[in-house]
């Protein structure tokens, strides 16, 4: 399917106006902010992870997989298509969701909900995972024809991707379109958000938002029983005229595709200079309202963006440069190995992950090391400015985040030896690219400041160096 269709379901072949309060927009909050998307893993394992891994590493949210009932299925967007608003699907039930929640609180890790507020399920009739029967555009005791957009193109379809009208009022890929603009659908799309943060949910991704207008999805928020600690909306932007993320800025966060499409040029073949200044990047958020990312689900099956396969280590250090970067709030994708772009979770959906990588079919990201130990880095540095910036060559750059951290990454194929400056203070520092601190000694490279703040490093070929006070002997 083209990347036009940018939403949890791309890749799905089978297929008034009330007044309301207005949203408060959600931005950053301070301390622990890197999001793992936990794609396709069921509940108890995402608890587990919590409790092992996640939680002691430093990352602040795990975005995990849509709670509702949905059609039947082993590819991965069943997922996507809604047949009703109970909590309970193969990645577990109610009670292991709320269960999952609270666990991963007790690890000091909040729990992110993708919420699909645009459309119900794409194929004709069947029943759901957890039994209710639907015909389209009729789910019964929810939704009955008249809650639906009908566009008059073939189909309903979507034809012409340029048009916002089409765009937010006529069918993706045969998905049911929520008519959104009516108090009935926004009161139930309410409910539905509600329940989530009944069972103790603390942020939410709004899928497919930009197939459904910016004003609607203010109603809905503004009916919330309470803030989400973090909003993010995924908005996909081709750079062709239409539907704009600025337009959802004023509800919170909006997920940077343009950050994540610039990351695979930059490593490929247009250089790393860019990064010095993202936000005066014309037409692109600002960082304060984007969400970055290297890859998501859909972006590494159409290799729009960089992923886990990509060659010269890009996709390690797309990941550092992401984390090291003071631009956005970051995402990091844990997914598992697939043959067909359809292809469902390995395992009977539950995720497992051993040292620094993924067992049993899963490739669990999050826990490579350049990757963890920059989630380390990033919580660091915190809002600390980029100071320092060097870059003398178009693969080459290196900057500090005020006086506690510095990285420099080098994306060419051969050694980068230099004398760096910083404004760290003078000791030894374990490279957290390499390695991190155990038992007061580094398990990878260690790095000297000395007193002027400099330090001599030979950064080999497409690798990188980071060190920060709290990785300081």
């Amino acid at each position: 399917m083209t990347r036009l269709i940018s939403l949890g379901s791309l890749a799905a072949l089978v297929t008034l106006a009330v007044a309301a309060p207005t949203s408060v927009p959600v931005r950053r909050s301070s301390g622990k902010d890197v999001i793992i998307q936990m794609f396709e893993w069921n509940w108890d394992s995402v608890a587990q992870e919590c409790t092992k891994f996640i939680g002691p590493a430093g990352y602040g949210y795990v975005q995990v997989s849509p709670a509702q009932e949905t059609i039947t299925g082993d590819q991965w967007w069943t997922d996507y298509q809604p047949v009703s608003y109970n909590i309970g699907n193969k990645r577990g039930t109610r009670d292991q969701f709320r269960n999952m929640v609270d666990t991963c609180h007790r690890a000091g890790v909040k729990v992110m909900a993708d919420v699909i507020l645009n459309h119900m399920a794409g194929i004709d009739s069947g029943s759901g995972t957890s039994g209710n029967t639907f015909t389209h555009y009729n789910y019964p005791g929810i939704y009955e024809s008249k809650d639906f957009h009908y566009c008059g193109t073939k189909n309903n379809a979507i034809v012409d991707w340029t048009d916002p009208h089409q765009v937010q009022f006529c069918q993706l890929v045969n998905l049911a379109d929520l008519a959104t603009e009516t108090e009935y659908v926004r009161q139930k799309l309410a409910v539905h958000a509600n329940d989530l943060l009944s069972l103790g949910v603390d942020g939410l991704r709004i899928d497919a938002a930009k197939h459904v207008p910016a004003s609607d999805i203010s109603n809905i928020m503004g009916r919330l029983s309470r803030a989400p600690t973090f909003i993010t909306q995924e908005v996909y932007h081709s750079g062709s005229p239409g539907v704009q993320p600025q337009e959802y800025t004023g509800i919170g966060n909006v997920q940077a595709f343009q950050y994540a499409f610039a990351m695979k040029s930059a490593f490929e073949k247009n250089g790393l200079a860019m990064f010095q200044n993202l936000d005066n990047q014309q037409g692109w958020l600002s960082s304060s309202s984007a969400n970055t990312f290297v890859a998501n689900h859909d972006t590494e099956r159409d290799d729009s963006t960089l992923k886990d396969s990509s060659g010269s280590n890009g996709y390690k250090l797309a990941h550092v440069l992401m984390l090291a970067h003071p631009y956005g709030t970051p995402t990091v994708l844990s997914s598992y190995q697939y043959s067909s772009s359809s292809d469902g979770s390995p395992n009977g959906h539950f995720g497992t992950c051993e040292g620094n990588g993924g067992t049993n079919g899963w490739r669990c990201q999050h826990r490579y090391t350049a990757i963890a130990n920059m989630v380390a880095f990033h919580n660091t540095v915190g809002s600390e400015q980029m100071t320092k910036w060097v870059s003398p060559s178009s693969q080459r750059i290196a900057f500090g985040r005020g006086s506690v951290g510095f990285v420099a990454i080098n994306n060419e194929d051969s050694a980068w030896d230099a004398t760096f400056s910083t404004s760290l203070p003078a000791g030894t520092y374990c490279d957290a690219v390499s390695g991190s601190v155990s038992s007061g000694k580094c398990t990878g490279t260690s790095i000297t400041v000395d007193s002027k703040g400099s330090f001599k490093a030979s950064v080999s070929s497409r690798n990188a160096v980071a060190i920060h006070v709290g990785s300081k002997i």
